[in-house]
C-alpha cells in the first residue's frame, strides 16, 4: 500500500490514537481479585531471590561432597651448588610427586547435609514468601474495594439530602419549617461532601499500598464484585495444617543444618590425613658402570589434633549452642503461629455472625426506621432531626455492612495462609 505525503502524517496520528485509546482501555479494565494476586506473584522479586540463594546452595552441597583437589609437586633435590652437574652427584634427582587430602571422618557427608539443609530452609521459605505475598495483596485489594465502595454508597446518598436541602430552604421559605430544620440539613449535606472527602484520601491510601505489589496496575479500578465468602473448616483441622506450613517447615530445615554442623565439629575431632606419591629421576652411573637407579617415595601424612581443648571443643560447643538455639526458635514460631491462627479463627467466626445478622435483620430494620421517619415527617407526626438521624444511620448500617464484609475476606486471607486453605 503506498501512502502520498500528504497523507502520512494524518495516518501516523491516527496509528497513535489508537494505541493511545488500546493503553487507556486496558487501563480502565475493572482489577478482580484473582488478578492481582497472579500479578504480584508474576513480578515479586523476593521469591525469586530466595529461590536463587536455595539453587546457589545447593550447587555448594554437591561440591562440599567431593575430595579435595589433588596437588602435584615438581622439583630439584640435591643439586651440587660448587662444582658437577646434574649426574655428579648420586642423589641428584628431578622429582615430581603428587598429594591427595582426605578429610577427617564424615566430614565431607555432613558439610552436604548441611548445605542441602540450608537450601531446603530457603526453598520453604520462599514458599511461605508466596503465601504472605497472597495475603498481603488480598489484604490490600480488599481495603481499596471497600474504600471505592464506600465512595458510590455515600456519592449515592448525595442527591437524596441535597434534595432533603432545597425542599427544605423551600419550606421554610413559606414558614412551614423552622431556620434550625434547614440549618440542620446544610449542616448534614456539609458533613456529607467532608466525608466524601476524607474517603477519596483513604481510597488514594488503599492504591498507594496496592502499588507496592501491582505497581501500575493499581491504578486500574476495583472490581465492583466482591468475592464470595469462603467457608473455614474446623480449627483442628487448620491446626493440623498449620504443622506443615512452610514457614514451620524452613525451620526443620534450620534445625536439620544446624543438626549436620554438630556433626560436622565432631567429624573435625578426628585426624584428616593425606597421601603423597612421588618420583625421583636420576642420571649419571655406580662405579661399577650400572646407570643409577630412579626413586620412588610413598608417605601418608596424619593430623594431630593436640590442640583440641580451645579449637575442636569450643567448635563443637558452639554447635550445640545453634542446634538449641534453632529448636527454640521453631518452637516460638509454631507457639506463635498457633496462637494467631486461633485468634484468627474466633475472629472470623464474631464477623461471619455479625454479617449474617445485618443481612438477617439491621439492612431492613435499618431502611424500614429511615423511611419511617421520612413518611411521619411528610405528614407532620414527626420531627425533622429523626429523619436525618434516620438517614444518617442507615447509610452509616450500609458502609459498616461492606467494611465487615471486608475485614472477613481479610481475616480468611490469614486463615487460608496458616492453615493451607484455597485461594
Amino acid at each position: 500500500m503506498v501512502f502520498s505525503r500528504g497523507r502520512l502524517p494524518s495516518t501516523f496520528t491516527a496509528v497513535a490514537l489508537l494505541c493511545s485509546l488500546a493503553v487507556q482501555a486496558q487501563h480502565n479494565i475493572p482489577l478482580t481479585l484473582a488478578e492481582a494476586e497472579d500479578l504480584a506473584l508474576s513480578q515479586e522479586p523476593g521469591h525469586a531471590a530466595l529461590l536463587a540463594h536455595a539453587a546457589a546452595l545447593e550447587e555448594q552441597s554437591v561440591a562440599a561432597a567431593q575430595l579435595p583437589d589433588p596437588t602435584m609437586r615438581v622439583g630439584l633435590a640435591n643439586y651440587p651448588i660448587s662444582s658437577g652437574s646434574f649426574s655428579t652427584e648420586g642423589m641428584t634427582q628431578a622429582q615430581l610427586g603428587f598429594r591427595q587430602s582426605f578429610p577427617a571422618g564424615k566430614s565431607r557427608e555432613f558439610s552436604q547435609q548441611q548445605f542441602r539443609s540450608r537450601s531446603l530452609e530457603l526453598t520453604e521459605s520462599a514458599v511461605a514468601r508466596v503465601r504472605d505475598v497472597r495475603t498481603s495483596v488480598r489484604t490490600a485489594w480488599l481495603e481499596a474495594y471497600y474504600w471505592q465502595r464506600a465512595r458510590e454508597i455515600v456519592a449515592e446518598s448525595r442527591p437524596f439530602f441535597a434534595d432533603l436541602v432545597t425542599v427544605t430552604r423551600s419550606l421554610y421559605s413559606v414558614g412551614r419549617k423552622t431556620q434550625h430544620d434547614l440549618l440542620r440539613a446544610e449542616l448534614e449535606l456539609s458533613r456529607l461532601d467532608d466525608r466524601l472527602i476524607e474517603i477519596n484520601r483513604r481510597h488514594l491510601q488503599a492504591k498507594a499500598m496496592l502499588s507496592e505489589w501491582l505497581g501500575p496496575d493499581a491504578e486500574r479500578p476495583i472490581a465492583s464484585n466482591l468475592p464470595t465468602a469462603e467457608q473455614v473448616p474446623t480449627i483442628d483441622f487448620l491446626r493440623e495444617n498449620l504443622l506443615s506450613h512452610p514457614a514451620v517447615l524452613a525451620a526443620d530445615a534450620r534445625v536439620a543444618a544446624r543438626r549436620a554442623s554438630v556433626g560436622l565439629a565432631e567429624e573435625r575431632k578426628k585426624p584428616g590425613w593425606a597421601m603423597d606419591l612421588g618420583y625421583g629421576y636420576r642420571e649419571g652411573n655406580l662405579p661399577g658402570g650400572e646407570p643409577r637407579s630412579d626413586f620412588v617415595s610413598l608417605s601418608v601424612t596424619v593430623d594431630l589434633p593436640y590442640f583440641k581443648k580451645n579449637r575442636q571443643d569450643r567448635s563443637l560447643s558452639a554447635a550445640l549452642s545453634e542446634r538449641s538455639a534453632a529448636q527454640y526458635e521453631k518452637s516460638e514460631l509454631l507457639r506463635r503461629l498457633m496462637s494467631r491462627l486461633d485468634a484468627e479463627f474466633i475472629h472470623w467466626q464474631d464477623l461471619s455472625r455479625r454479617v449474617a445478622l445485618y443481612e438477617s435483620q439491621i439492612l431492613s430494620l435499618s431502611e424500614s426506621q429511615a423511611q419511617a421517619a421520612l413518611l411521619a415527617y411528610q405528614s407532620e407526626a414527626g420531627d425533622f432531626a429523626d429523619v436525618m438521624r434516620g438517614y444518617i444511620d442507615d447509610l452509616n448500617t450500609r458502609l459498616d455492612y461492606v467494611r465487615l464484609q471486608i475485614e472477613r475476606g481479610q481475616s480468611y486471607a490469614v486463615l487460608a495462609n496458616l492453615g493451607g486453605l484455597s485461594r
